[in-house]
């Protein structure tokens, strides 16, 4: 039983048998997420505690025998530890560099400079864009995370406006534009032409942008008043002269940031050009290319860069990185946690419910294509899981469609895969955590702006089908 789940958990391409009858999912899944959400926000249980209290309790209530549900919780802490807790120790670190050193002062400075206020969140929508281009989402996140805080502390300016373009162009670019994974693995599932896939998505992806970006983020910062978090101070946030201490210049800085991206868009073009290939320059490619290693050398980069940048001796370098890791231990244990649930979820067999009412619908291709990725990715809380079951569903009707509409299904898949995100998904819990927000707060902004993505996408997808 043990192998079988940490086997389901490695891939989730695999159909998992329903563990009791499809009324009793659907009302555990349900009730477990209201009683999540109960404990958290009217009894103040610890996020972390009521997680995994809910995630256990809803596996055997939904069928699972009580060690299997326990082991399932165990496997997907331990799966999202290894994807996302790594990244956000490593970005931590950075971050922390960066701020220390004086190269997110000078990074800021340099933004507020040359953007108005005005302009500022457009700003920000097009850095974290670029960004998401090649990045996971996790990983543009604790990249951007301390240039968000210090913009928003920088500028008065509401946190949410800053902070809400900035995630919806990471969140755009990882569930529409490849070379993320999951867009590759429904190109792959459906024979898509990947550049054709690649360009379509641009132009779906740029105005989902402006709308869930900038547009909805001047809404949001209105009705969801967030002060900015102590996280990341500078010498210039506590009244110091900066201007008249040694700082990493701009180039040194923004190469550290983009240097992640570089790694792992080179990795993405390789894969795109010679998926398989074993010679000596895609192994190293691949190699620096992975997120851990890529966001590992940033983090050798910031104290080599950053310390002699920032005139910091190696005592001040070792305190930066050591003090750097206390804050996030509750984000860690708190994402780790909605991974559990959500590989609970996953072990239920639910997807394979969801999967199995859709099938043979007589729905349009393309919004069948979003209802079912965006219906496992509610109940599953995988956006991952969501792309990759609803492009395995799909994959015979895509064989009698042309190249542009496969093309298109692809990205109406990877639209409905961002849908909704709430309190199984381990990003919600990611971005509550950073931005300092409360259940509520989150779900009013970050699940919005991810249901204004998805929509918008769609609308998107379909309006393009309806001219190419």
């Amino acid at each position: 039983m043990i192998v079988d789940l940490m086997v389901r958990a490695a891939d989730p391409a695999d159909p998992v048998e329903p563990a009791s009858s499809e009324p009793q999912l659907i009302i555990a899944a349900l009730v477990g997420v209201a009683i999540i959400i109960a404990l958290i926000t009217w009894l103040k249980i610890h996020p972390f505690l009521a997680l995994a209290v809910g995630g256990v309790g809803v596996g055997i209530a939904a069928g699972l025998d009580s060690n299997a549900a326990v082991t399932s919780f165990g496997a997907g802490f331990g799966s999202t530890m290894t994807s996302v807790g790594i990244l956000v120790g490593f970005g931590a670190m950075f971050g922390k560099l960066l701020a220390d050193s004086g190269g997110a002062d000078r990074i800021v400075d340099t933004l507020v400079a040359r953007s108005s206020e005005r302009t500022l969140p457009w700003t920000m929508a097009l850095i974290g864009s670029l960004i998401g281009l090649p990045m996971f989402f996790e990983v543009g996140l604790v990249l951007l995370i301390p240039v968000i805080i210090l913009v928003a502390r920088r500028t008065g300016l509401p946190l949410l406006k800053i902070a809400i373009p900035a995630l919806a162009g990471l969140s755009v670019m990882h569930g529409l534009v490849p070379p993320h994974p999951g867009p590759l693995v429904a190109v792959a599932a459906l024979d898509a032409n990947l550049g054709l896939t690649l360009g379509l998505g641009v132009i779906v992806a740029i105005p989902t942008v402006i709308v869930a970006g900038p547009l909805f983020g001047t809404l949001a910062a209105r009705w969801v008043r967030v002060p900015v978090p102590d996280l990341f101070r500078t010498a210039e946030d506590d009244g110091e002269d900066v201007e008249s201490r040694k700082r990493p210049s701009f180039a040194v800085a923004i190469i550290g940031i983009l240097l992640p991206v570089v790694l792992m868009l080179a990795r993405a073009i390789a894969e795109a050009i010679s998926p398989g290939a074993t010679d000596p320059l895609h192994a190293i490619l691949f190699f620096l290319g992975t997120p851990m290693v890529a966001l590992g050398l940033a983090v050798i980069y910031g104290i080599i860069a950053f310390g002699l940048g920032g005139a910091m001796n190696r005592e001040t370098v070792s305190t930066s990185l050591t003090e750097s890791l206390p804050p996030i231990a509750g984000i860690l244990l708190i994402v780790g946690a909605g991974g559990g649930f959500k590989q609970v979820l996953i072990d239920t067999g639910i997807g394979t419910v969801i999967a199995n009412a859709v099938e043979g619908s007589s729905v349009s291709v393309l919004v069948l294509a979003w209802i079912v990725s965006a219906l496992i990715r509610v109940a599953t809380g995988s956006a991952t899981v969501a792309t990759v079951t609803a492009a395995g569903i799909l994959a015979p009707v895509a064989a009698d469609l042309s190249s542009v509409e496969v093309s298109l299904m692809v990205l109406a898949i990877g639209a409905g895969s961002l849908f909704l995100s709430h309190v199984n998904d381990a990003g919600f819990w990611l971005v509550k955590e950073y931005l300092g927000t409360t259940v509520g707060q989150n779900l009013k902004s970050w699940t919005v702006m991810e249901c204004i993505i998805s929509v918008v996408g769609l609308i998107g997808v379909l309006l393009v089908g309806l001219v190419v």
